[in-house]
Formats: C-alpha cells, sequence, structure tokens
C-alpha cells in the first residue's frame, strides 16, 4: 500500500482532473504513480510537461523505453521497471531487448552507446567525462539528441524516486529489479 494516498478520479479537479483525463484516453487507465503525485498538482503538472515534452524528443519510443527501463534497473524501481517493461512491448521492443537493456545493451551498436552513455550518467550522476560525450557523438547522436538521453534519464530518476519514496502499489505486470538489495 502506497505511503501517501492515490487521488482518486472522484478527488481530482482542475489541472489534475485535466492529466488524469489525458493519461486515461492515451494509456486506457491513470497509473497509480501520477495517483501519487496528484497529492501535489505542481508535482503532477511538472511531470506531465516534462514527459510530454521528451514524447517530441528526437529519440525514438523504443530508445526512450529502453533508457527507462536501465534507470528504472538501476535505481531498483520495482514500480519504473514494470511500467517501462509494458510500455516498451508496446513501442515494440521484444522481452530480450528489454532484458539486455536493463544491463546497458543492445544488439543494435547506436543504440547500445546510448544506453551506455545513460548507464555512465547514471553512475557518475550527471559527472560524465569528455571521452563518455565523445563516443556517444560517434555513435551518431547530435548533440540534441545527446542533451535529450541526459533528459530521460532525469525524467525517470525523477519518477524512480517517486515511486521508490512513497512504495506506490505497482499496476502494471510486476517486473523486479535484479538488485534486491537496493529495492525496498
Amino acid at each position: 500500500m502506497s505511503r501517501i494516498p492515490l487521488v482518486s478520479d472522484q478527488d481530482a479537479t482542475g489541472s489534475v482532473k485535466e492529466i488524469f483525463g489525458a493519461l486515461n484516453k492515451g494509456l486506457g487507465l491513470v497509473p497509480n504513480m501520477t495517483r501519487a503525485m496528484a497529492n501535489s498538482p505542481a508535482v503532477l503538472q511538472a511531470f506531465a510537461q516534462f514527459n510530454s515534452a521528451m514524447g517530441a524528443s528526437k529519440l525514438p519510443g523504443a530508445l526512450r523505453e529502453q533508457i527507462a527501463v536501465l534507470t528504472a534497473e538501476s535505481n531498483a524501481c520495482a514500480y519504473c521497471l514494470s511500467a517501462h517493461s509494458a510500455l516498451g512491448k508496446l513501442a515494440g521492443l521484444s522481452p530480450a531487448q528489454l532484458d539486455a537493456a536493463r544491463n546497458a545493451d543492445a544488439s543494435d551498436p547506436k543504440t547500445k552507446a546510448a544506453l551506455v552513455f545513460a548507464q555512465s550518467i547514471l553512475d557518475a550522476r550527471g559527472g560524465v567525462s569528455d571521452s563518455d560525450v565523445r563516443a556517444v557523438r560517434s555513435a551518431g547522436y547530435t548533440d540534441g539528441q545527446i542533451a535529450e538521453i541526459v533528459a530521460v534519464v532525469a525524467l525517470n530518476i525523477f519518477t524512480n524516486f517517486i515511486n521508490r519514496a512513497f512504495d506506490v502499489e505497482i499496476d502494471f505486470p510486476r517486473v523486479e529489479p535484479r538488485n534486491h538489495a537496493l529495492a525496498r
């Protein structure tokens, strides 16, 4: 059970009600994570705007889902790992591709370079090296796309921390992080 209440459809008003409506229309449900965020309309609005902006990025949706899975695995966030495994399948990723992403791996060299860079961001808490940036750039990513990789990692750290802090009940098919020592 979540550590904070999940805002119901009946209790949603104003911008929260609008965001819930958009989520229901796009996903067919309002995820529990957003119901927890809705305790602060500002937090929910920040998530919705950031998520929407990243949806318009130049990175393919499948790659954004692979980065999300990698970030969730790195942060031992079962909620986000479960959600993005389901969303990754909707984006056309196979179970093998999703599993590989958890280890910053992919059969496609360009995708792998993005995932390795994302793992470097996570490991160095953003303090990547010049060689990290050169490597992802040499794999074919533009400077704008490199900035978007950083942003997708940051967005997913935000959601990982919300879900872990509030122990949000998972409402997707459950996927457990491999590093159970970090998970609680």
